[in-house]
């Protein structure tokens, strides 16, 4: 299973990749999480301390790595560099291992912009490919708020992209601007899950909002699970049985 996970900011992405990849391990699944939001919230939300946090690798920070793979100086103009560097190895050598899941955090590509014709950029971007289409493990990828790293050819891996959206015009906004582009680059199938929902005002303005479209769930606000967070733990640690059955479900639902 290779799930790419977006949405708009601060709606729970990062929270619900963390979900799906700790039951996955917890289900015995090798599981890989790629974590490519530059405000990179994946390993809080693994629950991962923040004093092993420094720990973790950032590929993007990785220089001498991406000169040696690509051929070309990093923050030089003008170059001819390889468009298809060596990354087979990257995620087992720079990988963080954690509650049996591994994690791979990208960082963001700071010269040029995110779609630079860059060595940075055409590193991380090998690197997803490599990870989508040839890597046999559980991928689970808490992408920002929306497709940058995936290409068309990248997408033909992609089982399905989980957009999660709050109730909030912004947040729908976000959504369908996220399917739109995942619809261009051919990505099989866009599913939504709706998060922080506090009162059925709440659900009839998402059905309204996004008519048609398959929901795979409505997670309740948790005051609980915003505590988690606070305290730097996983909000997996805080699910309640009724929630820890709808992301069983969901998980379900993703797989066939």
């Amino acid at each position: 299973m290779k799930i790419a996970v977006s949405g708009k900011g601060g709606v729970g992405k990062s929270t619900v990749a963390s979900i799906i990849a700790l039951m996955k391990a917890e289900a015995g699944d090798r599981v890989l999480a790629l974590d490519a939001d530059p405000d990179a919230n994946l390993a809080s939300s693994l629950g991962i301390p923040h004093r092993e946090q420094r720990r973790i690798v950032t590929i993007s920070q990785q220089i001498e790595l991406i000169e040696e793979r690509t051929g070309a100086k990093v923050g030089q103009y003008g170059q001819v560099f390889r468009l298809n560097p060596d990354v087979a190895d990257v995620a087992d050598h720079y990988a963080y291992k954690h509650r049996g899941v591994s994690l791979l955090v990208l960082g963001a590509v700071k010269s040029g912009g995110g779609g630079c014709a860059c060595p940075e950029n055409t590193f991380i971007r090998a690197l997803v490919n490599d990870l989508v289409l040839f890597k046999g493990d559980t991928l689970i990828m808490d992408m920002e708020a929306g497709i940058e790293h995936l290409g068309r050819a990248t997408s033909q891996g992609v089982d399905a992209m989980l957009v999660v959206v709050e109730p909030g015009q912004r947040s729908v906004d976000c959504a369908l601007l996220v399917e739109r582009m995942s619809h261009e680059i051919r990505v099989k199938r866009v599913l939504f899950m709706v998060n922080k929902v506090a009162c059925d005002a709440d659900r009839s303005f998402i059905r309204e909002a996004l008519p048609k479209r398959e929901i795979l769930a409505f997670l309740p606000y948790s005051g609980e699970m915003r505590n988690a967070d606070r305290d730097g733990a996983s909000p997996y640690d805080f699910l309640d049985d009724e929630t820890r059955g709808q992301y069983y479900e969901i998980i379900k639902r993703l797989e066939t």
